[in-house]
């Protein structure tokens, strides 16, 4: 099944075609690519498909109930789709599928406690929601305007849409001041922990110093909130992985079922990158460090992360761009620890480290990883043709 709206014609993007940002300003994040999905799942035995139109129906004429809490909503300008929920608090397990018939849609869950629930749009924008046992959250809005979707029904909800309405006309420096503002106001509302997360942790340039003086404040209003102790942890232990520090230890295991871990990066240059099939810069990148690797052997070290929900479409790509070093795809997505673990939170997304395991570089375009590897590595011997 696909993963898309259809409100007309198909306009889809063609495989290899690249995409456009998203409405959170999230690179292609946590994604933002409106590329072809065709190919693209997200589905695991643990994801079930919400009811059709009567079951909506007849859900939205009562409330969530003890025990449960419900997202519904319709979106104007839509005919049909689907869309995808996890919870990285607990809320569900794995991701579910939203079904949208006629602009109407609903998901009803067992909920006992508070929770976040993050919706990925396809265009991999993501909206959040926040549940609590009982409550119904009601989503409505234009879907060509997905920055413009109201969420209410509790007052997180509505706090998290006028703070989202607001930085809508923000540039990135203000949003960020407008968070810390934000947290100072509500230092124990979990929209202050979703925001701090999503502006100075999971963004292109981490901000992890002041990210860990905002959570402490959080702390300090609510001692007993273990799911903020937990993300000041683990922002501690994302400082590492900052320009100037060491690559930081990791085990994991890669498409092939093998063990690999820091070992596997000890080249003369040493990168982490981070892809998937629906971002044409990522995978262009993949092929110049494939040229690289080619030409330079053991004196480049790769490990990649691919971010696709589904292993067999990274192991397709793999083959088909002849990748041989390890990658990582365990159908986590945005999730996957070891993007956590090495401070990324885009696609493209990459560290750079020299032979010491020292970070030399992070994020870099794939001019700049081009730029980067004829630095450490020296130019490539195109043998006189045109370099592509």
């Amino acid at each position: 099944m696909g993963f898309a709206f259809t409100t007309g014609p198909d306009t889809r993007r063609k495989p290899g075609q690249q995409a456009t940002a998203g409405t959170n300003g999230r690179t292609a994040t946590w994604a933002r690519h409106i590329p072809s999905l065709r190919s693209l799942s997200f589905f695991s035995p643990s994801v079930h498909a919400i009811a059709a139109m009567a079951a909506v129906t007849l859900l939205t004429a009562c409330g969530a109930g003890n025990g449960r809490f419900r997202i519904e909503g319709r979106f104007r300008n839509l005919n049909r789709g689907e869309f995808y929920v996890y919870s990285p608090d607990g809320g569900t397990q794995g991701r579910d599928t939203i079904q949208v018939a006629d602009g109407r849609f609903s998901y009803n869950v067992p909920l006992s406690d508070k929770a976040t629930f993050i919706l990925i749009f396809p265009n991999f924008s993501e909206l959040v929601v926040f549940g609590d046992n009982g409550k119904v959250a009601k989503l409505s809005g234009d879907v060509s305007h997905m920055k413009e979707i109201e969420v209410s029904g509790s007052d997180d909800n509505e706090l998290m849409t006028k703070f989202r309405m607001s930085a809508n006309r923000m540039a990135p420096p203000e949003v960020k001041k407008a968070v810390a503002d934000f947290v100072g106001e509500h230092p124990a509302s979990p929209v202050s922990m979703y925001l701090v997360d999503r502006y100075y942790i999971r963004t292109d340039e981490p901000d992890y110093a002041a990210a860990a003086k905002l959570l402490k404040t959080m702390l300090k209003a609510d001692p007993t909130n273990g799911r903020t102790a937990l993300l000041l942890k683990q922002t501690e232990t994302l400082k590492p992985s900052a320009i100037g520090a060491k690559l930081p230890q990791f085990a994991a295991t890669d498409t092939d079922g093998k063990a690999i871990s820091l070992k596997n990066l000890n080249g003369k240059v040493n990168v982490v990158s981070a892809w998937a099939s629906w971002s044409y810069d990522s995978q262009n990148i993949q092929r110049w460090l494939r040229r690289y690797k080619t030409a330079k052997g053991n004196d480049l070290a790769v490990v990649s992360l691919c971010l696709d929900g589904d292993k067999a479409t990274c192991l397709r790509e793999l083959k088909a761009d002849s990748i041989n070093w390890p990658t990582v795809c365990d159908g986590l997505m945005w999730d996957t620890p070891l993007m956590a673990r090495f401070g990324l939170a885009t696609v493209p997304g990459n560290i750079v480290a020299d032979a010491d395991g020292r970070i030399v570089a992070r994020n870099l375009s794939t001019r700049e990883m081009r730029e980067q590897l004829e630095k450490m590595l020296g130019k490539l011997d195109f043998g006189g043709s045109r370099e592509r």
